[in-house]
């Protein structure tokens, strides 16, 4: 496959993943304003804005304790990340980035991809944060993330199986893992008054990552933070853990082989191998479970750079001889 083509595709991937990531957070945070606790509110807003590592409008988020002050600060918060044209992260900007690189890459994807993905674009695009937040803002955030959902199916059953398809898996879940480490991250560096404060965090994340169900199944109805965060790092069953999203990406790089340069893509295989060990036999034994996350976040870095430059960027100098 042609680098160009191979990068578009991986970026495509990323950038879809990071919409539906944070449609998910934003879903879940929009619905907290209409009966949840004014601190409990800050919270939310804290660890999303911590895990992009990103400074919200203004530089801080300050916490007040009246209802008025806290919607019309979620409001501006909802706006930088949904529509903000100069925000990465934004749903608008990732949406927009995701499917320039699917229109550029239309030889290497499915017609109904092209469809599904177009029409999200094309949704987004009517509206503004006036228009999402005066009815309700929850419900543009779950449909968008259940386009996102939809274009993922479609791509499963129509996208030809060859290398095009693993560098988009390859981009799906080394952004997901990433973003997963650092949105634990973030969790863990919140510091909730009560114990019930903890457990709504957590009880949030389960939502997020669709792991209530399964939690109360294994655990019970009560939400312990160590639990929570053990099963959604560490459960291979669970569509969105850690452990799963590392196993599938270490598995996608196989699929795909070496590159130009056999030295850099044994090197990348090896980070691969680092960072499934860190969840598959150090996190049992760890004490130091935020240490083990920083090194995940640094190893997909790391991992991202490699794989640019085994596939995307080599030299000419790096082809084998002929």
């Amino acid at each position: 496959m042609l680098a160009r083509s191979a990068q578009g595709l991986y970026w495509m991937g990323r950038y879809l993943e990071r919409t539906k990531h944070v449609c998910r957070l934003l879903g879940l945070q929009t619905a907290a304003l209409v009966d949840r606790p004014v601190q409990e509110i800050h919270s939310g807003w804290s660890r999303i804005y911590n895990s992009m590592g990103r400074l919200p409008p203004g530089g801080s988020l300050e916490r007040d304790s009246t209802d008025e002050f806290t919607l019309a600060d979620s409001f501006t918060l909802a706006d930088d990340l949904t529509f903000e044209r100069s925000n990465p992260d934004s749903v608008w900007t990732c949406l927009s980035s995701g499917r320039e690189n699917a229109r550029q890459m239309r030889h290497c994807i499915s017609p109904e991809m092209w469809t599904r993905l177009n029409l999200a674009y094309l949704r987004i695009q009517k509206l503004d944060i006036l228009e999402i937040w005066s009815s309700s803002p929850e419900s543009f955030y779950v449909e968008t993330a259940a386009e996102m959902d939809t274009f993922m199916g479609v791509a499963a059953a129509t996208m030809y199986r060859d290398e095009g398809w693993h560098f988009t898996e390859v981009g799906r879940y080394i952004e997901r893992a990433q973003l997963a480490a650092s949105l634990f991250l973030a969790q863990l560096a919140e510091d909730p008054a009560t114990e019930e404060e903890a457990a709504a965090d957590w009880t949030n994340l389960l939502h997020a990552y669709s792991a209530l169900e399964t939690y109360q199944s294994r655990y019970g109805i009560e939400v312990r933070p160590t639990q929570a965060l053990d099963l959604l790092a560490t459960d291979p069953l669970v569509p969105g853990s850690l452990c799963r999203s590392l196993d599938v990406m270490q598995a996608e790089l196989v699929s795909i082989g070496s590159g130009p340069n056999a030295a850099s893509s044994a090197a990348a295989q090896r980070v691969a191998g680092r960072l499934r060990a860190l969840i598959h036999y150090e996190w049992p034994d760890a004490q130091d479970h935020k240490g083990i996350l920083e090194r995940v976040v640094q190893y997909c870095r790391d991992l991202h750079d490699m794989t640019a430059v085994t596939y995307f960027d080599y030299t000419i100098e790096s082809l084998p001889m002929r």
